[in-house]
């Protein structure tokens, strides 16, 4: 997951809008960066889940709110809303990380997260809705791997500069 300084966080506080009520909550739409990321719009997912369901916070270093009933859409069916990091998503049931791609424009990915994920694909978000661009990129990405168990993760995840840096520089150690 990623690191964050206290000076960028209180830089995302200041830019982002106002969160939506957590009545109004889209969990599949967010993880399809349906607003783009923002800390306000995490804000509000991530009350609206706590309304919900407790979290499990005993694997894949995130918290994971299992919902009551499953969300169904473009045939891909989640029941388990993640926080992790700067990321909030879907375990959507299957490894279909390959399907997700093709139905959302995805790419395949260049690394691989230190081994975290066999399979993974992204896009970056244009540049209109990058609205913390000078911090950091902001992208949807949909991975399968061994910790997930036969779940795939849809997640709208922003990416600090530094963090992209650092991890592009573990992964290029890694091959050495």
């Amino acid at each position: 997951m990623t690191i964050f300084s206290l000076r960028s966080l209180s830089a995302l506080l200041a830019l982002t809008p106002l969160p939506a009520m957590a009545s109004e909550a889209d969990f599949f739409g967010s993880a399809l960066c349906q607003p783009p990321y923002s800390l306000a719009n995490a804000t509000a997912l991530y009350e609206a889940a706590e309304k919900i369901a407790k979290p499990d916070t005993s694997g894949l270093g995130a918290a994971i709110y299992h919902l009551k009933a499953p969300i169904v859409r473009d045939g891909f069916v989640a029941q388990d809303v993640m926080f992790g990091g700067m990321a909030v998503g879907v375990l959507i049931q299957g490894e279909v990380a390959a399907q997700l791609a093709e139905r959302y424009d995805l790419k395949p990915e260049s690394m691989r997260l230190l081994g975290s994920s066999s399979l993974g694909f992204s896009r970056q978000l244009p540049d209109a809705d990058q609205g913390m661009k000078d911090m950091g990129l902001i992208s949807i990405v949909a991975r399968q791997g061994p910790a997930l168990k036969g779940w795939t993760l849809l997640a709208c995840e922003f990416v600090s500069n530094e963090d992209r840096a650092a991890m592009e520089e573990l992964e290029d150690r890694s091959r050495d």
